[in-house]
């Protein structure tokens, strides 16, 4: 497997997100290996956050200082493909089963327990089948703007409109694409922090290859592990809550179904975020780790 590594000084102009980053190599599943980046702020409860499409832990650098603040040990990975962790040069590297894979070795490395966790978009969709695979490991579960889906209900049409773009569009430009996917955008130092992983467009494979790898139909190469990973959320008890934005029209919706079949959502202070579009991390912060902390609250 061919990879690329984002040069260090790519993220040197990166003010607002000092945090050095942690480094841990994993198996690539085709005999070679991979370097995954994290970054690790403060002491206590762990709290793993999960970036999706196309971000980076960069997403959380609001939400980071709230949580260590308040006691939390909180870690921060980068997906394969984004950020400071290696990217596979080739779409066809890429695989929702090889992104879980991925993750699930790195957090095998990383050794924490009783974790709290919290994805939105694709760090929902990987993070979620780290939750199912290991349910033991993690004490309490928050969600906002994702899913898990099987491919067995038809996506929203702004779903299929981005996953044609990804796939057909000239330009990729990561930097505008989620300032798109916010209320107010982005200032000119946030977009170009957005897109100092991808310095040209041979690192973008992963970036491109995310929407097509989202279940869509029944017979989708990950359906029956998505199957399978909500046979294990059905039987979650422990605190899982929804905190989903008013104004995400790829996910809005998808907060229903864990309310409907994960017993850990009953009596949980389930919000809806006012005023946010689909990176409610840019949007509201100060509202996802109240979500988050209000949650530990309750262990």
């Amino acid at each position: 497997m061919d990879t690329l590594r984002t040069p260090d000084v790519a993220f040197a102009g990166i003010d607002d997100f000092a945090h050095e980053p942690r480094y841990t190599d994993i198996p690539d599943g085709e005999g070679g290996g991979l370097r995954v980046a994290h970054v690790e702020v403060g002491q206590g409860r762990p709290v793993l956050l999960m970036h999706g499409e196309p971000t980076w832990s960069y997403l959380y650098r609001a939400v980071i200082p709230a949580l260590a603040g308040a006691g939390c040990r909180v870690l921060a990975p980068d997906l394969v493909g984004f950020g400071r962790s290696d990217k596979p040069t080739r779409q066809e590297d890429y695989s929702y089963a090889r992104h879980v894979a991925w993750m699930q070795a790195w957090l095998d490395a990383t050794g924490v327990g009783d974790v709290v966790f919290f994805g939105q978009d694709w760090g929902g969709l990987v993070g979620l089948r780290l939750v199912a695979a290991d349910p033991d490991r993690f004490a309490a579960v928050v969600v906002g703007n994702t899913g898990l889906p099987t491919g067995d209900q038809s996506m929203p049409p702004a779903f299929l409109a981005w996953r044609e773009f990804s796939r057909s569009a000239p330009a990729f430009e990561i930097g505008r694409i989620v300032g798109n996917g916010t209320v107010d955008g982005l200032a000119e130092a946030e977009l170009a922090a957005y897109d100092a992983p991808f310095p040209d467009d041979s690192y973008k494979a992963g970036a491109r290859a995310f929407p097509s790898l989202v279940p869509a139909s029944p017979d989708d190469p990950a359906a029956e592990d998505q199957r399978i990973a909500w046979t294990s959320l059905a039987g979650f008890d422990k605190p899982f809550v929804t905190a989903f934005s008013d104004s995400d029209p790829i996910t809005a919706g998808a907060d229903a179904a864990f309310r409907k079949l994960v017993p850990g959502t009953e009596g949980m202070p389930h919000r809806t975020i006012e005023g946010a579009g689909h990176f409610i991390q840019e949007d509201a912060p100060d509202e996802v780790a109240a979500a988050i902390l209000d949650t530990i609250s309750l262990l």
